[in-house]
């Protein structure tokens, strides 16, 4: 089965070097400065779980795709989502089928209406990861899943020989009977913290200690309203698990949009957090919400941003 990593930054980088590793038939899809880059450090990846360095790993650019793939992974932010799409379009064929580890469930319809609901699975990531300023990929945290599905939900031949494929390789794969459910699970918690620690500027720990435990929750449990709306209610556990997470004292998490923010950099404010607010009802009260709240705050950054770099 021939992969097409799309891209080797932290998470192309980190769970196509395992593939790799395991022996498995990895290309990465690489643009022409981190294809230089490559070619003098090689794929450097840095892991509680196990340092890997593979000096020559294959790419490809995009002009030079010849062949369609059996698999595209997608692991691109949101806001490079339509170019990204053009790089891969020759690596799909009649059969190619395409996985995707963004957040959200937006890009599902954008991915689908370019190629087609049939090629299109359910994915997604839970890992902590980044590129550091010499390219390596470091992975910050214990966790490093991928779970994997037919967003129809059960099994289907393609979805058990991707599992194959990802047997022995050093990461967590889950084959999901319920993609889309735990898609939305992750979603409500990726926008419950990145709404909130952006908006406050601030850790989960320190919210906490300002007494904001109460905010925490109110944008936790519209989030959770919201998914309940479109037929996805968050499951126990992953009710318990994010109350606890988002209101644990002494916590220095921060969502990755609060990072990107920190350093000036571009955020996926629609595609996170603005796009699931735009699924909710409609409000009761004329009084904005956190999740409305945060959406403005993100949004101004945004403009602000613009703005300043005009």
């Amino acid at each position: 089965m021939r992969f097409l990593m799309v891209g080797a930054g932290a998470l192309g980088g980190y769970f196509g070097g395992r593939l790799l590793e395991a022996g498995r038939d990895v290309t990465f899809l690489l643009r022409a400065r981190r294809a230089a880059q490559i070619a003098k450090t090689g794929l450097v990846v840095q892991s509680p779980f196990g340092n890997l360095q593979l000096p020559s790993p294959p790419h490809v650019l995009a002009e030079d795709i010849k062949a369609p793939f059996d698999v595209v992974v997608v692991g691109s932010k949101a806001y490079d989502l339509d170019s990204t799409m053009d790089s891969f379009a020759p690596a799909v064929g009649p059969n190619t089928v395409i996985l995707p580890l963004l957040n959200g469930m937006k890009h599902i319809d954008r991915l689908a209406g370019r190629f087609g609901g049939e090629c299109v699975l359910g994915g997604l990531c839970m890992i902590s990861a980044t590129l550091d300023d010499e390219g390596r990929v470091l992975h910050l945290n214990d966790m490093h899943g991928l779970a994997f599905g037919e967003r129809a939900g059960g099994r289907s031949a393609r979805v058990d020989a991707i599992a194959a494929q990802f047997a022995g390789a050093k990461f967590d794969a889950t084959l999901s009977e319920n993609i889309s459910q735990d898609m939305w699970e992750k979603w409500v918690f990726i926008a419950s913290a990145a709404g909130l620690t952006s908006l406050m500027r601030a850790s989960i720990g320190d919210i906490a200690s300002a007494g904001g435990q109460d905010v925490a929750l109110a944008i936790f449990d519209e989030c959770c309203a919201i998914a309940a709306h479109n037929g996805f209610a968050p499951r126990p556990a992953a009710v318990e698990r994010g109350r606890a997470i988002m209101t644990a004292p002494g916590s220095t998490m921060t969502a990755s949009m609060y990072k990107d923010i920190v350093r000036g950099a571009l955020v996926e404010a629609d595609h996170i957090v603005g796009d699931l607010l735009g699924r909710a009802p409609a409000a009761p009260s004329p009084v904005p919400s956190v999740l409305r709240t945060a959406y403005v705050h993100l949004k101004a950054y945004e403009a602000r941003r613009a703005r300043e770099a005009a």
